[in-house]
């Protein structure tokens, strides 16, 4: 056999061979089955899509079959009606899982330029009086603070009216329990060491006014890990302020430092407060903090006939705007009775602070869903049907007092308008049918 002839048997066989695949391509049995295998994956994705309503998700268990398949049977069969149909139903479900999102108006982020502003005109005050806390004390502080005075050379009685500027204070990092108190250290066994004594008002004063600068002005500060401080030297002691997980270490001279005042340079300046004041400790600008604020609220009140809805709304306004007495206002007097109570609503407070300053900047609410959880309902028409005007009346008079549940979704949005992850349900409630409470205020939105 010669070589035309070869090359035209394998010539023949191959096209019998495309011959054949392009009929098993065009068996709409074969088409019909795949269909159906990859429609299985993508009403699968559909199903995840739809349970997120509007929200996203890192992990999807079945998008990437049903993406990949239904890429297969486009590019094999870019014709077949069926194909057609899952390829947009997939493009439906792709972009919906992506979250829903919205156009985001000025007055959403409104309370953020608010706040800048009112943190720029506390932080200026701030600088301002250490400004005038050092002037006041010129002559009387150290020009450096290390290395430290020599103890064994300098008494105490010679550095007495003296202060020191300490700008590398950590805490609680330095944070140690001394034979002799409780002390933050700072310094080296080289250029020797301050003990920078904590367990006073001098310190827990200003340092309780600092989380309170945070509460009620800048969200945005984190943790404060150091501190730049202005103390007053008042003894030396020995101490071992880096002791093992054994307690053994070694015990060194160092200056007693008596706080004056705590600075977060850029932020806040707080100091003890005067005798007889609510707080033993202030940041500079407290007193004014409040009445800049009350300039910008948009609700000062709840009114009595106020709607679940709505009462989310002013909910949500309240942590915005840093009104944490409207904040109290909105939430069921029951869960702050207990000074455990009290704590627990200015621990939320203080994550809902967080979650709009670094997650989300609004939220919306629907339709609320309001059930009676106790009492008689007479609005309950399927059962009011069976009864006679008698028995509703007795019912009512028998049943106690009439306790409502109402639930509301809320759907939170970032600052670029997209939805973050799926609706969060909040409860409220309402006794007696007075006004309306929210019941779970840690739900985030």
């Amino acid at each position: 056999m010669n070589w035309n002839t070869s090359f035209g048997l394998w010539a023949a066989v191959a096209m019998l061979g495309f011959y054949a695949q392009a009929q098993q391509t065009l068996d709409p049995g074969a088409i019909r089955r795949q269909t159906q295998q990859a429609e299985y994956y993508v009403r699968e994705f559909e199903r995840e899509v739809e349970l997120q309503r509007g929200g996203e998700k890192r992990v999807w268990r079945s998008k990437q079959d049903a993406v990949s398949r239904v890429r297969r049977l486009k590019e094999a069969y870019p014709n077949d009606p069926d194909v057609e149909k899952l390829f947009l139903r997939v493009r439906t479900a792709l972009i919906k899982s992506k979250g829903d999102y919205t156009e985001v108006v000025a007055e959403w982020t409104a309370y953020k330029r608010n706040e800048e502003a009112l943190r720029k005109t506390v932080a200026k005050l701030g600088e301002t009086e250490w400004q005038r806390l050092l002037d006041g004390h010129a002559g009387k502080v150290l020009g450096k603070a290390f290395p430290t005075p020599d103890s064994a050379k300098v008494t105490v009685d010679a550095l007495n009216g003296t202060y020191v500027v300490l700008d590398d204070i950590r805490y609680p990092m330095n944070q140690f329990y001394g034979a002799s108190g409780e002390y933050i250290h700072t310094g080296r066994p080289s250029s020797g060491f301050y003990f920078l004594r904590i367990a006073s008002r001098d310190w827990l004063g200003p340092y309780e006014a600092v989380k309170r600068y945070r509460r009620n002005v800048d969200s945005g500060l984190q943790d404060v890990e150091k501190w730049t401080v202005l103390g007053k030297i008042v003894d030396v002691t020995m101490e071992n302020p880096r002791p093992s997980e054994d307690g053994v270490g070694s015990a060194y001279y160092g200056w007693v430092v008596q706080p004056v005042a705590l600075y977060v340079p850029g932020c806040v300046l707080a100091v003890r407060n005067t005798e007889g004041a609510e707080n033993t400790g202030r940041f500079i600008g407290e007193e004014q903090v409040e009445q800049i604020k009350n300039g910008w609220y948009t609700v000062k009140e709840i009114p009595e006939n106020v709607t679940p809805e709505r009462l989310m709304e002013i909910f949500m306004t309240a942590i915005k705007e840093k009104n944490y007495k409207l904040y109290c206002a909105c939430i069921d007097p029951e869960r702050q009775k207990t000074p455990a109570g009290e704590d627990l609503l200015r621990y939320h407070w203080d994550l809902h602070q967080e979650r709009f300053h670094n997650e989300y900047i609004h939220a919306t609410f629907g339709k609320a869903k309001i059930t009676v959880q106790q009492g008689f309902d007479e609005k309950n028409d399927d059962e009011n049907f069976f009864l006679t005007d008698e028995q509703k009346a007795t019912l009512k008079k028998i049943s106690g007092v009439k306790i409502e549940e109402a639930t509301v979704e809320s759907k939170a949005y970032d600052a670029n308008g997209k939805q973050l992850g799926s609706p969060h349900r909040h409860t409220l409630i309402r006794k007696g049918g007075g006004r309306w409470y929210v019941e779970d205020y840690a739900v985030r939105f």
